[in-house]
């Protein structure tokens, strides 16, 4: 019963195939590999981008942080949610890579940004000549760190507030597979179609041992994302394991498939709590992300039970929890994790 986060699940089957099959023979280094190629023409294919840039790495906190550091000047802001991945859980690492940019952080209910919201941040920005932060690039998280999830038609307001000021917008994806399975949307319709310069496309939430794609819909963009990489020190010489896990995690329609299904055990992980009288949830449950609240002494029933999540700060006489699905949650582990209650 591990609903600590999806990604301490292992690796899917698909994506330890492809690894096993890449280490055969040899190939040439830092992405001039015939798998990497395969992967870029797939992605292109996913995105319906014929021109888009793609490259890897092997974090998320790599692909955010050189993404936006190819979209941003030191001297600009970049907008995200006051709770963004980004804002939260970086250690500065956007900050570092931007060589300074300051993250300006953006309101809104349940981890989402509205137009509204945006608005407010960004017409309060650049006020004060060369003496004040000038505007940067939207950054925006889908999934939610809430757990809730954009629709393209949301993303669609954000991305027009932001070209009214002349600014390009990146969307964080590290569970971008589960924003499309929640929604129906393709990934052109959840990206480029919507409005999205560059987006860092997840693969080690949903079953990949670690791996992110980097994707620009601007060629032009290439060139100095590829420098920066090499000199952020994330250009892996075997680069051939990194495209052999997107490839392996792509074939077939993988990384839907185990997404749909992370979303599948979230939702039925939801039901069952909503019948218990004691819960409730800070958050709509959407994807594959949780915040159920609860009685007091029910961390302790749950885990002497064997159950393994985040604890969360909760008001007196009552806990909190986050609670995260992956590809490889069973229905066993959800309905054990209820009879615990």
């Amino acid at each position: 019963m591990f609903f600590a986060s999806d990604n301490t699940s292992g690796a899917c089957p698909e994506v330890l195939a492809a690894i096993n099959a890449a280490n055969d023979g040899y190939a040439r280094g830092y992405g001039a590999d015939e798998i990497m190629a395969r992967v870029t023409r797939h992605l292109r294919e996913i995105f319906e981008a014929p021109e888009a840039v793609v490259h890897l790495v092997a974090t998320g906190t790599a692909a955010n942080s050189l993404a936006l550091a190819t979209l941003s000047q030191p001297w600009q802001g970049i907008f995200c949610h006051r709770h963004a991945h980004i804002a939260e859980d970086e250690c500065g690492a956007p900050e570092f890579f931007t060589n300074g940019s300051k993250l300006v952080l953006v309101e809104g209910d349940h981890g989402k940004m509205t137009s509204d919201s945006l608005e407010a941040a960004l017409a309060t920005t650049q006020q004060g000549g060369v003496h004040g932060v000038q505007r940067g690039p939207v950054s925006i998280t889908n999934v939610t760190e809430a757990g809730t999830v954009y629709t393209p038609t949301e993303i669609k307001a954000l991305t027009a507030r932001a070209r009214y000021y002349g600014l390009s917008c990146h969307l964080d994806g590290a569970r971008f597979a589960n924003a499309l399975a929640a929604t129906g949307a393709t990934a052109a319709e959840m990206t480029w179609k919507a409005g999205i310069d560059a987006v860092s496309f997840g693969g080690t939430k949903n079953g990949c041992m670690g791996v992110e794609a980097v994707v620009f819909f601007d060629p032009a963009k290439d060139w100095e994302f590829q420098l920066r990489r090499k000199r952020g020190g994330h250009l892996f010489s075997k680069n051939r394991f990194l495209a052999a896990q997107m490839e392996g995690y792509l074939e077939d329609g993988a990384w839907m498939r185990h997404a749909a299904h992370a979303n599948d055990m979230a939702a039925r992980l939801a039901v069952g709590l909503a019948q218990i009288s004691h819960v409730a949830q800070w958050h709509p449950v959407q994807a594959n992300m949780m915040f159920p609240e609860w009685a007091e002494g029910t961390h302790e029933r749950l885990e002497s039970a064997g159950a393994v999540y985040y604890r969360f700060p909760a008001p007196s006489g009552r806990e909190a929890a986050r609670l995260v699905t992956s590809w490889s949650t069973t229905a066993e582990d959800v309905d054990r994790f209820l009879a615990a209650f």
